[in-house]
């Protein structure tokens, strides 16, 4: 086993990382940008390793300068978390060239699964269902109307080499490709250095179905069952669950061999993530994701695993501690991603000083944080400060749980989802699991939540007004409760 694991990102996930590894009694490296100087994931390493300025270019994109950290410490292994360079086959190769180890899928398989063409091609050769589309990369908006035409519109146009819904565009008439076309190519290319794009038969209500694999050196592969990730915003995930309330026991064993036949196929090891749409009954393979993902909590808590533990322990040539007979689910887990963000202003990040943190769990109910109070939030990185994971029997009492859990949680100095999120655990269609990647808008969660916040506002222009009338003293209640710390969803 490793003596020395370094850690190559920051915020929630290296914390993640870093007590797994501390639980593990390896040593973790941490390393920061200048903007994470008072990181809390600096305090759960050993070292710690200044790579750079803010700039994810200037520091945590800097393979370079991470491989020399590794050097220094005496690391002797690599663990990328997820974004940044954690999908990148070229820096994983460079890590093994170093003589350290990757903890993450060989860097064959990340090239070939990371580009969702040629992903696409090896999942059709092994029988998994493909969504109608381009057989490959297209070569202009000529060539993308011709497909479309035969598949039927709407279509979407996606980024061969992208990720979290960068680079996607519905097109749902012809007149509309070239503009979309262009668009989506210029996002690809600026976000990925690659412009490539193909296309596939757009889906109008599909649920987003993905299932955890995991495998060793030695050939055994095995899953942890579904997640559902359906409620999303800008195709980015804002909640997830397992096991999904859609699937029958029948589908989900089938989805499951599916899976376990394609990272067979690609000679996969160490944690990944297939991706399918779900609609009408039937899957349609979207993509891979050769890294740990943002939502692998709420498989742990069904199955009572730890993932990275795992992670660790393959990438060192052990073998898997268990056989998929082993791995029997038990309740519901959701998990809530709670950003940095204004949901009134079309989720525009909200960088800044946390002045007030109140957020923790218990027993049934996980709160993984990458902050604490006193913390200023950067401008520069995702707007993720934390996911609160709840667990129960039952959905319901899950669900039931996070209400509780957000009831009692205050954060103060900038603005976040919190009030989103308590507004949608009370919906009735998300309690009745009617989920679909359309669920936020069809629901209008945005507008009532900005009903809720207009009906807000006259209540505290009253409060204000009282207390600046009344004589000194003389209020009594009404004075306490003036002077309890605003909360975040109050929105200025």
């Amino acid at each position: 086993m490793f003596r020395r694991v370094l850690v190559a990102n920051r915020g929630e996930i290296a914390a993640r990382v870093l007590r797994t590894l501390r639980l593990m009694a390896i040593d973790g490296v941490a390393v920061y940008s200048d903007a994470d100087r008072g990181s809390p994931h600096l305090r759960l390493a050993s070292q710690a390793v200044r790579l750079g300025p803010a700039p994810p270019a200037q520091s945590y994109l800097r393979g370079d300068k991470i491989l020399e950290a590794a050097r220094r410490t005496g690391a002797e292994a690599i663990h990328p978390g997820y974004g940044f360079l954690s999908e990148n086959a070229d820096f994983a190769q460079s890590v093994l060239d170093a003589g350290l180890a990757w903890i993450g899928p060989p860097p064959a398989a990340m090239r070939s699964l990371g580009d969702k063409v040629s992903a696409r091609a090896l999942a059709r050769k092994q029988g998994l269902p493909i969504a109608q589309g381009s057989p490959g990369i297209l070569t202009d908006a000529k060539d993308a109307g011709a497909i479309a035409r035969d598949v039927g519109y709407p279509v979407l146009l996606k980024a061969a080499a992208g990720g979290g819904g960068i680079g996607m565009r519905v097109v749902r008439k012809p007149d509309e490709m070239a503009a979309q076309f262009e668009a989506a190519t210029s996002v690809a290319q600026n976000a990925f250095g690659n412009g490539a794009l193909f296309l596939e038969k757009y889906l109008e209500r599909p649920r987003h179905i993905e299932l955890q694999v995991i495998g060793d050196h030695h050939g055994a592969v095995v899953h942890l069952g579904e997640r559902e990730c359906s409620i999303q915003r800008r195709h980015q995930k804002l909640v997830e669950e397992s096991p999904s309330p859609a699937l029958t026991d029948d589908e989900r064993r089938h989805l499951g061999d599916l899976g376990v036949k394609l990272a067979k196929a690609a000679g996969y090891h160490n944690a990944g993530t297939l991706e399918f749409l779900y609609q009408d009954r039937h899957f349609y393979f979207n993509e891979v994701n050769a890294r740990l993902q943002v939502e692998h909590p709420v498989t742990e808590m069904v199955y009572g695993v730890d993932l990275v533990r795992e992670q660790v322990r393959v990438a060192a040539g052990e073998r898997l501690s268990w056989q998929q007979a082993d791995l029997q689910p038990r309740g519901h887990a959701i998990e809530l991603r709670l950003n940095c963000e204004d949901p009134l202003r079309d989720y525009l990040p909200t960088p800044g000083p946390l002045r007030r943190w109140r957020l923790s769990g218990n027993h049934h109910v996980r709160v993984d944080a990458g902050v604490e109070e006193g913390f200023r939030v950067p401008a520069l990185y995702d707007s993720l400060l934390a996911k609160v994971i709840a667990w129960g029997e039952t959905r319901g009492e899950a669900i039931d749980r996070l209400e509780n859990t957000l009831g009692e949680s205050q954060i103060e100095g900038t603005t976040t989802n919190l009030a989103f999120y308590r507004l949608l655990v009370q919906d009735e269609a998300f309690r009745r699991g009617e989920l679909s990647t359309r669920f936020l808008e069809e629901r209008n969660l945005v507008d009532r939540l900005r009903s809720e916040h207009a009906k807000g506002r006259p209540r505290a222009m009253l409060l204000a007004a009282a207390l600046a009338m009344a004589p000194r003293g003389g209020i009594g209640v009404l004075q306490a409760r003036a002077n309890r710390p605003r909360r975040l969803e109050e929105h200025p």
